[in-house]
């Protein structure tokens, strides 16, 4: 009975030793320190490349310091850190809460910058689903809209544009789908929607011709041939001009045929 209380004494000692070394462990993890040693801290695991590392001190600066200015500096730099790991979803969600707390801040254009560079870097091939690279676009419009005279919407100019022809790469691949399953007004609908919104993409000459293909096999032989000389007229020297000219006559193009048979249909 005497080693049984005993032996319940030293658990209870050794548990009130476990709770104080919990205590203490705690109490260190959560000891605050000076704002510019931790910044330092977290630019210098940037320079290191070690960007997890990056973000949790970011996130040491805006916890103990909230009311600092290294603190918004720092949820900034945060978005940057996840951003160069490869974090998207979570460097987005701190990019927006950038924007929403600190809209009038003169970084703010960065945090647009980055949010919309991290959709753009998640766009897939046109054979998969395209809600990212929708998004892309938005956010690359953002940038360019709201800060149209900085650095930022000069490099997201030259990524919508990829952005955009990326978007009727996949509007042709469904018409192209719809064309080859017999379904052409539904091609039709496909092939015009990448003249009508990306009319600055290299599919534009393409989708002319696959309407006069669509067209044809309707029996709309007068449409066919007005799509056909629009195709001549903006695209002479392509090889999409070609294959309608070839649909229409049953031969080859002459060398220099192009503008005369434009003219003959108007």
């Amino acid at each position: 009975m005497r080693v049984s209380f005993l032996s319940t004494r030293l658990a209870a000692v050794a548990l009130l030793f476990a709770l104080a070394a919990c205590g203490d462990s705690k109490n260190q993890a959560y000891v605050e320190k000076p704002v510019d040693d931790l910044y330092n801290k977290a630019m210098d695991a940037l320079v290191d490349e070690d960007y997890t590392a990056a973000a949790k001190t970011f996130d040491e600066v805006e916890s103990q310091h909230p009311y600092s200015v290294w603190a918004t500096k720092s949820q900034l730099m945060q978005v940057y850190a996840d951003y160069q790991n490869g974090k998207y979803d979570d460097a987005i969600i701190a990019a927006d809460r950038f924007i929403q707390l600190h809209p009038g801040n003169r970084d703010v254009a960065y945090a647009y910058y980055l949010k919309a560079i991290c959709y753009y870097m998640q766009i897939v091939d046109v054979g998969r689903d395209q809600k990212l690279t929708q998004l892309a676009l938005k956010s690359l419009d953002d940038v360019v809209k709201r800060f149209p005279d900085s650095k930022y919407a000069r490099d997201a100019k030259l990524k919508l544009d990829f952005t955009r022809d990326h978007l009727a790469g996949k509007e042709m691949e469904i018409g192209r789908y719809y064309l080859h399953q017999g379904q052409y007004l539904a091609a039709v609908n496909r092939f015009k929607r990448v003249i009508d919104e990306y009319q600055t993409t290299t599919h534009v000459p393409e989708a002319l011709e696959r309407i006069v293909e669509c067209d044809l096999s309707l029996g709309l032989n007068n449409e066919a041939k007005e799509n056909a000389a629009v195709l001549g007229y903006n695209y002479p020297g392509s090889r999409w001009y070609q294959d309608a000219y070839a649909l229409l006559t049953g031969g080859s193009m002459p060398a220099a045929a192009s503008e005369g048979w434009f003219s003959r249909f108007f």
